[in-house]
Order: structure tokens, then sequence, then C-alpha cells
């Protein structure tokens, strides 16, 4: 395992413009993925993602950056920064989203975890939490559109 990239794909019956919406804009994604999403899909506008704990009610809130957005084909943000600011290391995440038959091929990215500058143990943790993460989420995603669409 060299711990630089996770993948993720999903098969989903909705066109590529839906998926966007879904992957790009909060008011979605805190549907399938965080507690709540703050931030405009606007390519360098900075942002929260928040996770609330069931167990204590405690939240986490993690900052972002937007990357990239090229609807419909791709969505990307930076996250888990090293420093406060923004500005230091990173982890990338992109959606690519690609049409296949009558719906899309959705695939999830997330790479810059050697450059992080972790400690091994601490990389292979993060490593082993966000693959566990994607494997919780991305069903989590294909389960939101399909219900979306139903309901349109």
């Amino acid at each position: 395992m060299d711990q630089g990239t996770i993948e993720r794909d999903i098969q989903v019956d909705a066109s590529p413009e839906v998926v966007f919406e879904v992957v790009s804009r909060p008011e979605h994604m805190r549907e399938w993925w965080p507690d709540d999403a703050r931030f405009e899909p606007v390519a360098g506008a900075p942002g929260d993602l928040v996770w609330r704990n069931g167990e204590t009610g405690e939240t986490t809130t993690v900052a972002l950056a937007v990357v990239e957005v090229d609807p419909p084909k791709r969505f990307s943000f930076r996250w888990c920064f090293t420093e406060a600011d923004r500005n230091g290391q990173s982890l990338l995440v992109t959606f690519d989203l690609e049409p296949r038959g009558a719906g899309t091929l959705i695939r999830m990215t997330e790479t810059g975890f050697r450059e992080m500058g972790w400690e091994i143990a601490v990389l292979e943790e993060q490593y082993r939490d966000h693959e566990s993460g994607w494997d919780h989420y991305i069903p989590r995603l294909g389960t939101y559109v399909a219900r979306l669409v139903a309901s349109s």
C-alpha cells in the first residue's frame, strides 16, 4: 500500500449535471457527507465542513478551499491543512464525472497524503481513516443521488 492516493468509483443513474450539483453544492453535500458544509462553489473560495459526534454532540470543523469548478465534469477542493492559514500542505479531493450510458461514473480521488509531512504512524492512521470514511460516504452519495432523482 503506497498511502498516496485513495480512489473510489461509483456508477449512478443520473446525469452529470445532477451529480455535479450533488458533489459541489453545500445543500446537497450535507445530505450525504458532512453534517454541515459552508462554502461557495467558486474556485478559490474558502469554506468549512462540519461533523457532529452523535454521542457527545461535539463538532469537528475542517477548513477547505475550492480548487476547481468545471461543470458538469469536475469539482475539487483542498482540505486537512497542516497550517491554520489554509496555505500549508493539504489533501486534494477531486470528483471527476463521466457520462456512462444514461448515468454517470463518479470517480473520487484524494491525494497528497505523503506530502503532508506526517510521521509514518500518523500517515498510516490518517490514510486508513480517510479510506474507511470514503468507503462509508461514497455509497451514501449513490443513495442520495438515487433518492434525489426518484423524487424529481
